[in-house]
This record gives structure tokens, sequence and C-alpha cells, in this order.
């Protein structure tokens, strides 16, 4: 360890002198007057970049946070049209199920398309006239004596 020569000790303030008056020009400050200036600037500057580097924590959290917020909501759309794009393929599938068979392909072909089977005859009926309109009057017109297959005709196709 080095050995420092000393100063003499000599007060900053002569004795009896005003607390108020400041040093006299040329006098120096204290070493430990120094080194307490010296630690008070190193405190505050550390304390300055510590809340600067707390604050950029800081913002960075609700940044993230604000980030995460519009992710959730990205994730809940897409998540209520997955099922909307579920519930449509589940109904496409039951409709697929429903024209494998081959009965309802028979009806529709037959009621749609007009098709018949071999050895069958297709009855096409022509309107005559009346515009589509239906007399309410129209089974009092008709003659008391009629044939058999007269009454199944009217049955079947004029009501």
């Amino acid at each position: 360890m080095q050995s420092r020569p000393r100063r003499p000790n000599v007060p900053s303030r002569p004795e009896g002198s005003n607390v108020n008056v400041t040093s006299a020009v040329g006098m120096e400050d204290t070493v430990g007057r120094q080194r307490a200036k010296r630690n008070s600037l190193f405190t505050q500057t550390v304390l300055w970049i510590s809340g600067l580097i707390c604050s950029a924590f800081l913002l960075g959290t609700f940044a993230q946070a604000c980030s995460n917020s519009l992710l959730v909501q990205q994730v809940q759309t897409a998540q209520q049209s997955l099922q909307q794009v579920r519930a449509k393929h589940a109904q496409l599938k039951q409709a697929v199920d429903y024209y494998n068979d081959s009965s309802v392909i028979e009806s529709e072909a037959r009621q749609q398309l007009g098709y018949v089977r071999p050895g069958e005859q297709a009855v096409v009926i022509v309107n005559t006239g009346d515009g589509g309109q239906q007399h309410a009057s129209g089974q009092n017109n008709r003659p008391q004596q009629q044939g058999y297959w007269q009454d199944w005709w009217h049955i079947l196709f004029e009501d």
C-alpha cells in the first residue's frame, strides 16, 4: 500500500467564521467532500439508468399485452369461422349421404327429369285452359252417373 503524503489538516473555514460565508478563492474542497460529490453523481446516474431500463421494460410489456390481445381476437375469429365451415361440411356430408341412396336418385330423376323405367308409360296432364284456377263449384257440375274410372280420375287428379 502506498502512502500518500498527508496534507496539513487545515480547516476549510477559519475559526469563528460564519457558516454562510463561502470558502475563499483558492481554497479547495476537502477530499471527503469531493468523494461525496463523486458518489452522489454516480448514484444519480445509476438511478437514472435504472429508471430508463424499467420504463423500457414497462413499455415493452404494454406493447406485448396489446399484441396478445389482438392475437386472441384473431384466434377467436378464426375459431368461429372454423365452426361455421365444420357445420357446412356436416350439412354437405348429410346431403351426400341422402343423395347416394338409390331410391332418392330414382325419385329425383322421375320428378325433375321425367325419367321412366322401361315398360312404363309417362302420363302428361295438360291444363284445359282454366289458367290454373280451381272452381269451388266444380264438383256440382259433374254428372251424377259416371263410370268407375272417371271417379278415380276425379279423385286423383282434379281435387
